[in-house]
């Protein structure tokens, strides 16, 4: 221990100087020890007497003040409250009330600037609507003319948009998930089953994706085991949700009137799209499924429901022969709730594998999947209607 730390014998006052013994009545500084033990003794700190007015000691007491801390410098220290810790050199008028150099107060900081208010944002469709108008029109124009000039060239464009729909979906199963769905049975098997529904009606189509889901299961054993059932059952469901469903459409044409069914069919999906977002958008404040598709309302919804019927009623009494405005109400009343479980549905898929869209094919519409999920599921429920109306054809 050096000659600061407790029990030195150079503090006058309590132990007298160095050449006197102990002054009688005087409190000792520190634990007594002996002076061989001295080197065994951990040296303690000096904190500078700083005179403290109002706090815990007064200078004119005769107490013994205590030079270093009360702990063992390997033990961490106890916090205090604030009047009870000593004055630091370094403390000013700011900090502590003690006695110390005075500062002057800086000068006040004019007032900042206040950000101007922002403006009110528009409504965004979030698409380039310009371009998802022209993309519709000149699909609008391929359909029609294909429809009405000869059958078969629109069969062919609904098998062309099958594979594309199929790719798209087995692409993005095999980007997101690691599901390898195999897609030259699946191509192969859906445009097939599209024509067996145009000329063998249901019974071709069944038969169709019956020998579609046979060679999906064959096509995968040429692979490892590894995910097998993992991969066929999403092939067999790929098979189901694109082609299969897309077979009412051809059956649809094949009655005499069969280009106004379709063109009915059409009409009646797209009119319930457009409600929905025409009035959705504008007037659109309820969710109608925020976990699955936030950007859908249940004003939307009711806009969806409306036009569709009145375009419905209209279609069913004018372009379908033998049927009643009443059953165009029907109609489109299913259409407008087929249209919206269906794009619920592929919301379903898509935010499962966590995209936007299924592609980029259609400039302001994504891909050929993301125009197909209102009209696959609503094809089976206006074929199933019209027969029920009007008969088969």
């Amino acid at each position: 221990m050096n000659d600061s730390s407790w029990g030195a014998p150079q503090q006058a006052g309590y132990w007298g100087s160095a050449d006197q013994g102990p002054v009688q009545g005087a409190v000792p500084a520190g634990p007594a020890y002996d002076a061989h033990n001295a080197q065994q003794t951990r040296p303690m700190p000096v904190v500078p007497d700083v005179p403290v007015h109002g706090g815990i000691q007064d200078d004119d007491r005769g107490a013994a003040r205590l030079s270093g801390p009360l702990f063992r410098p390997d033990d961490p220290p106890q916090p205090q409250p604030y009047d009870a810790v000593r004055p630091r050199p370094y403390d000013t008028p700011q900090t502590s009330s003690f006695p110390g150099p005075a500062s002057q107060n800086p000068e006040p900081m004019p007032d900042a600037p206040q950000p101007a208010p922002p403006a009110p944002q528009k409504k965004s469709a979030g698409r380039d609507l310009g371009a998802a108008i022209g993309v519709g029109v000149g699909l609008g124009v391929v359909i029609i003319a294909s429809l009405f000039v000869v059958k078969a060239v629109f069969v062919g464009v609904v098998a062309v948009a099958v594979v594309v729909g199929l790719w798209e979906l087995t692409k993005r199963l095999e980007e997101r998930k690691g599901i390898r769905a195999p897609l030259v049975p699946l191509a192969v098997g859906g445009a097939a089953m599209v024509v067996a529904g145009y000329v063998r009606d249901a019974e071709g189509a069944w038969v169709a994706m019956a020998l579609t889901a046979l060679a999906v299961l064959v096509w995968r054993m040429t692979e490892p085991p590894e995910g097998y059932l993992r991969d066929v059952t999403a092939g067999v469901f790929a098979a189901f949700y694109v082609p299969f469903l897309a077979t009412f459409v051809a059956m649809m044409l094949t009655a005499e009137d069969g280009p106004f069914r379709v063109l009915t069919f059409l009409l009646l999906t797209v009119v319930s799209d457009t409600g929905a977002y025409a009035v959705g958008w504008r007037f659109g404040t309820h969710k109608l499924a925020p976990r699955i598709s936030p950007g859908k309302t249940r004003e939307g919804l009711v806009g969806a429901v409306s036009f569709a019927m009145v375009a419905g009623a209209l279609c069913m009494q004018f372009l379908i022969d033998g049927g009643s405005w009443w059953q165009g109400l029907l109609l489109g009343l299913a259409v407008a709730a087929s249209a919206t479980l269906g794009d619920l549905g592929e919301s379903m898929i898509k935010r499962d594998l966590g995209i936007k869209d299924m592609g980029t094919l259609l400039p302001g519409h994504g891909g050929i999947m993301d125009r197909l999920d209102s009209l696959l599921p609503t094809a089976p429920v206006v074929w199933l209607l019209m027969v029920l109306f009007v008969g088969g054809g």
